[in-house]
């Protein structure tokens, strides 16, 4: 690794770079965790859109566990697709990035039909459009068996732990838009978008993983 200073922040970490590539504190952690509860549940020759791919080490891992699938990283920040784009050229099954914004209007356009789409540490660090969009254009372009796949915290009521709460109040000072959402609010946001919860699994440092399937018509 190169001795450069570290990025700017993004996404709230500190992150070294070496050969266009960004390393992540946090995808270091848990990028293992989360293609362990991936690769079990996508299907064959699984086509996945990731929106707000950051480094890239989300799809790499996956990628590493399931060669069989074809990941496509996105992200509207220009060195984050750098970083994804370097990866994607030494990792097979890693689709080379998009520049996608999930809360621009008829940010789906022109794209085609995927298996799944997953988010990864998204939607507490934006405005709740970014999540209103997702689950929009989750209902325009998943396959009618497709799945969501979401990672990161979540407030759960009295349930919810101490440190989620007040790395909530953390966010908020930072940004009011920002905040860790509540399961309840995201739940129903993608109920009404079509997709109800399959499954709820508890992840290590109190984040969760969720996963939303097609409700039956």
């Amino acid at each position: 690794m190169d001795k450069r200073p570290p990025e700017k922040p993004i996404a709230m970490e500190l992150r070294e770079s070496a050969d266009e590539k960004l390393y992540s504190p946090s995808a270091a952690r848990n990028s293992a965790l989360i293609a362990d509860v991936l690769s079990p549940v996508l299907p064959p020759d699984a086509s996945v859109l990731e929106i707000g791919s950051g480094t890239g080490e989300h799809g790499e891992a996956v990628c590493s566990t399931r060669p069989d699938i074809q990941w496509t990283p996105s992200d509207p920040d220009e060195l984050s697709r750098r970083s994804q784009a370097a990866r994607a050229r030494e990792t097979s099954g890693l689709k080379a990035p998009l520049e996608l914004d999930v809360s621009a209007v008829g940010w789906t356009q022109g794209l085609p039909a995927f298996d799944a789409l997953v988010c990864c540490n998204v939607i507490h660090i934006s405005p709740w459009e970014t999540a209103e969009g997702l689950a929009r254009g989750a209902a325009d372009i998943l396959v009618p068996e497709g799945r969501i796949f979401l990672y990161g915290p979540f407030l759960e009521g009295a349930d919810t732990a101490p440190s989620n709460l007040e790395f909530d109040a953390s966010l908020k000072a930072r940004n009011p838009q920002w905040g860790v959402r509540a399961l309840q609010d995201v739940t129903q946001l993608f109920e009404q978008n079509g997709f109800h919860l399959e499954k709820r699994i508890a992840m290590p440092a109190n984040n969760l993983s969720l996963i939303f399937r097609r409700a039956q018509r």
